[in-house]
């Protein structure tokens, strides 16, 4: 799993909450990436948040600047609580990254001393990038020589970083991109509840882009499945007619590979003598349930595959799930625990809720205009 950590509870220092959060993984016995979420500016709209704040009655604002406007922190201060979390979760199952939130809501020079820091130590880093068509606006304002181009000079494309999404990236980003070593980790559900729009993935597969896949907390079915997720990338993606990107083993293999990359989890996934004991059994007869003809189990899987199918995993040579149940936790409990407490913390934020409305047009309005500016 990666964990782009973009909202802190709040709750204890954000060290003490990034080893709950590895200690958690552990019971789980799940390998985890691990990027705090850094951001500088525009706290609320890709621009001056006053205007916005300004235009909306005094309550309606009062919640929305205590609610998500935060004193930005140096770029000397994000580097060192990430490195300080390093040193108390980091580990053969936990991989601490650099994790700048997305370039509209970085400064240049959180941008460039997060590419120096993760040179010299070799951090990897994870970052957000031209998800929306409002970020590609902005892009193409405040960066007139090119967003990506400006990404490639200051070394934060490499081999170290993972950039999500990619939206709204042209061609000629897609090759900065490739020629960089730069993984894209596209999250094809989320992009289509959030009407974000579609990735270019099958181009990006062409250039030489290393592609993978995640779920971005949204799932098609918000279940978090990834065999459900992969299936609908590979179908979207894979190309027209008799001219394939891929075919579905290859598109299986480069998921993988890519995707322990992403995290810093060791090996491509290969099951040989040596590597990683990390592998997930797939009933066979829940996928052929017709047991007609005999069938490619991959092709099986990318027809039909889902979460259900599961029967066991195994990460680090421990068996964490067991006939198709978690066996590591009492996953029953969790959820029903985390439910009680969203029950019982829900009305703490009824200004918010009752403010949403009024927040939620004048957002709008604002991004709108901001689209048909000249």
């Amino acid at each position: 799993m990666m964990i782009h950590y973009t909202r802190p509870s709040g709750g204890m220092p954000l060290v003490d909450e990034a080893k709950a959060i590895a200690r958690a993984a552990e019971d789980v016995g799940i390998r985890i990436g691990f990027a705090l979420a850094v951001r500088d500016q525009n706290p609320l709209v890709y621009g001056d948040s006053e205007s916005l704040l300004a235009n909306l009655p005094p309550g309606a604002a009062a919640v929305l600047r205590e609610t998500f406007v935060r004193p930005a922190a140096s770029p000397k201060h994000a580097i060192a609580l990430t490195e300080d979390i390093a040193s108390a979760i980091e580990g053969p199952m936990v991989d601490v990254q650099f994790g700048p939130a997305g370039v509209q809501w970085c400064s240049r020079p959180l941008l460039e001393a997060i590419a120096e820091a993760s040179a010299l130590s070799g951090r990897r880093i994870h970052m957000h990038l031209l998800e929306t068509p409002y970020q590609r606006r902005w892009a193409d304002q405040e960066f007139p020589g090119g967003m990506v181009a400006y990404l490639r000079d200051i070394g934060l494309l490499s081999p170290r970083l993972t950039v999500a999404h990619c939206v709204h990236v042209t061609q000629a980003e897609l090759e900065i991109i490739a020629s960089s070593g730069t993984r894209i980790v596209t999250n094809f559900s989320s992009n289509l509840h959030l009407g974000s729009g579609v990735a270019p993935i099958g181009r990006a597969h062409r250039c030489g882009c290393p592609v993978c896949v995640g779920v971005d907390g949204l799932a098609l079915d918000e279940d978090d499945d990834i065999l459900r997720e992969m299936r609908l990338v590979q179908l979207a993606h894979r190309g027209e007619g008799f001219h394939p990107n891929w075919i579905a083993s290859e598109f299986l293999c480069l998921a993988v590979r890519n995707g322990r990359a992403a995290i810093g989890a060791p090996g491509d996934g290969t099951l040989k003598p040596g590597a990683p004991a990390d592998f997930t059994i797939l009933d066979y007869d829940a996928l052929d349930r017709d047991g007609i003809v005999s069938t490619n189990p991959i092709s099986l899987l990318f027809s039909r595959g889902n979460s259900n199918v599961v029967r066991d995993v195994i990460v680090a040579g421990r068996s964490i799930v067991k006939g198709g149940a978690v066996v590591s936790v009492d996953l029953g409990e969790i959820e029903d625990e985390l439910n009680g407490y969203y029950k019982v913390n829900l009305p703490l934020h009824g200004r918010l809720e009752s403010s949403w409305l009024e927040i939620e047009t004048a957002i709008s309005r604002w991004f709108t205009d901001f689209m048909s500016c000249s």
